[in-house]
């Protein structure tokens, strides 16, 4: 089976959550620093909490295992479910919300292993027609919008520490 192109996006899902990236960060280290209480905190008001982020980008990886299940389009972007509030986060608590959200990189990785190249190039069925999209988009887009709040992640937990609420530097 030809599937070089599926095991390095794989490995790339793998290396935003704990490796040792050039860009020294990952989600395994950016989030040791926070705790159940700071993880809630939006530093400033327009800034979204560690919490929220993390709710964002498990929702954006189940739309994209729906997408290439071969499903409609689902999430859009003015959906509550986009951005759930601290208080629904709050109440589903931290320990649920970080086994989730590890849980959904899992599950996009464990529907990725017994695909081939193949797979990459077929069409995204329901993409629209003027501006068609195929499974390797939708994977390439998802790990792009990982990397974009791992940043957010981090100036989160910068405002988080130079207000007090986190120890460290």
């Amino acid at each position: 089976m030809n599937n070089v192109l599926v095991k390095d996006i794989i490995q790339q899902l793998r290396d935003v959550e704990q490796a040792d990236l050039w860009l020294d960060e990952n989600f395994e280290k950016k989030l040791a620093a926070v705790s159940p209480i700071t993880a809630f905190e939006r530093p400033i008001p327009d800034m979204h909490s560690i919490a929220e982020l993390m709710s964002h980008l498990i929702e954006w990886r189940r739309e994209v295992l729906s997408r290439l299940n071969g499903n409609p389009r689902g999430l859009e972007m003015s959906e509550a479910a986009n951005w759930r509030s601290n208080a629904a986060l709050q109440a589903q608590g931290w320990d649920k919300l970080l086994a989730d959200f590890y849980a959904s990189q899992q599950q996009v990785i464990t529907f990725l292993e017994d695909k081939d190249d193949a797979f990459l190039a077929s069409p995204y069925r329901h993409a629209d027609p003027s501006f068609p999209h195929d499974n390797k988009y939708l994977l390439m887009g998802l790990i792009h919008h990982d990397f974009y709040h791992l940043g957010q992640m981090g100036m989160t937990v910068k405002y988080l520490k130079l207000k007090g609420s986190l120890s460290g530097g």
